[in-house]
């Protein structure tokens, strides 16, 4: 009995120690869940293409396992975002979720992960609630809050010497957390936002609003859009003339990606957000000519935040030699890094959200040019986070 006690200890012995090799065996399913058709299509193949270039980089892949991709276009629909993220979950049985641009998919994303307890790294939306009420040990965020950009945007307006402001965007979490950001900077310095205007998601008829601002006469307009509509928005306020007596300003979303578009209507805009065009490091230097090379394009935000969701997840998945089920470890070893991006260096708070630099930008010709850093080290207050 004794001689079989042993060889069957060994025989689980050696179960044991194969398995986290055969995890290792076994590729790594990364769901990407993005916007690949409307408004955010540019957005999310920029998030995907920052996403690859790292595993490339790392030679196809993280924490000792190849990667395989699985994708949906989750349209920047709310109402498709529940059946979209479960059909990752359940019918793909994905390892890692990757997603989103749009604030009210990603809140969906979130809850589902949450109650799935599936790793999810978030390289975009920015609502609060994913890092706040909705926060959850197996749930990242490789980008910002709404409130960061914006609040530091609030204060740079202020010590700008303005008194009023109006403000303007789409009628959706992003937006509104946005604009508090910017009042709550904003009226904590002295000034005074006379009316928050907005317009339904995603609507691009902004007329009568321009015309509402113009008779309103405030110091400087506060905008949140993105994508296509940033691009709408930034040409209608300079066709108006707005441009030349109300100065704009906006989070960085107003202007990245989108410059091209926007063209001469754009230039001068002032915007704040954690990436820059000429931070001039040897770390954004070597991404951007990589990005470049792979792609053909030049980089933005979204691709850095998808370059970086990549970075996390293998920090992660380092940690546990690939072994996902290890999400406390995973989560630990996430929380302990410093993340070597081409933004500047970060760390990630107790909520899992990027504690980082916002830079003030500055529209000249085709870049967003780096004018300084607006706040450094600037951390989302995590409100309603309970891990």
């Amino acid at each position: 009995m004794k001689i079989r006690y042993c060889v069957a200890s060994l025989a689980s012995a050696a179960l044991l120690a194969a398995a986290p090799a055969q995890a290792q065996g076994q590729k790594l399913k990364v769901g990407l869940m993005l916007p690949y058709t409307g408004t955010y299509a540019a957005l999310g193949i920029a998030i995907e293409n920052g996403f690859r270039l790292y595993v490339d980089e790392q030679g196809g892949k993280l924490g000792g396992r190849e990667i395989e991709y699985v994708k949906v276009d989750d349209e920047s629909d709310p109402s498709k975002a529940t059946d979209n993220v479960n059909k990752l979950i359940k019918r793909d049985e994905v390892d890692v979720l990757i997603g989103t641009v749009h604030s009210g998919v990603a809140v969906a994303m979130a809850r589902a992960a949450r109650q799935s307890n599936t790793l999810m790294i978030n390289p975009n939306g920015g609502a609060g609630a994913i890092t706040g009420a909705l926060c959850a040990p197996n749930v990242f965020r490789s980008s910002f809050s709404n409130w960061q950009p914006a609040y530091a945007m609030g204060e740079v307006a202020a010590k700008r010497g303005h008194k009023t402001a109006m403000t303007i965007t789409w009628k959706y979490a992003a937006g509104e957390e946005s604009v508090n950001g910017f009042k709550e900077a904003f009226e904590k310095n002295g000034g005074k936002v006379l009316k928050d205007l907005t317009v339904p998601f995603p609507n691009l008829e902004f007329q009568a609003l321009l015309t509402e601002i113009a008779a309103a006469k405030p110091d400087a307009v506060y905008t949140f859009f993105a994508g296509g509509g940033a691009v709408k928005f930034v040409k209608d306020y300079a066709a108006a003339g707005l441009n030349k007596t109300i100065p704009l300003y906006g989070a960085g979303f107003l202007t990245d990606g989108t410059l091209e578009a926007q063209g001469e209507a754009a230039q001068g805009l002032l915007t704040t957000l954690h990436y820059a065009d000429g931070l001039n490091t040897p770390r954004d230097n070597a991404f951007r000519l990589a990005y470049a090379k792979a792609f053909k394009l030049q980089p933005d935000v979204y691709a850095v935040q998808g370059y970086d969701a990549a970075q996390m997840l293998g920090v992660g998945l380092k940690a546990v030699n690939g072994d996902v089920k290890k999400k406390a470890e995973i989560a630990a070893a996430i929380r302990k890094a410093t993340i070597d991006s081409p933004r500047g260096k970060f760390t990630v708070s107790s909520s899992h959200n990027p504690v980082q630099d916002i830079y003030l930008r500055k529209v000249v010709g085709n870049e967003n040019r780096l004018e300084g850093v607006a706040i450094k080290a600037l951390a989302d207050p995590g409100l309603g986070c309970k891990m």
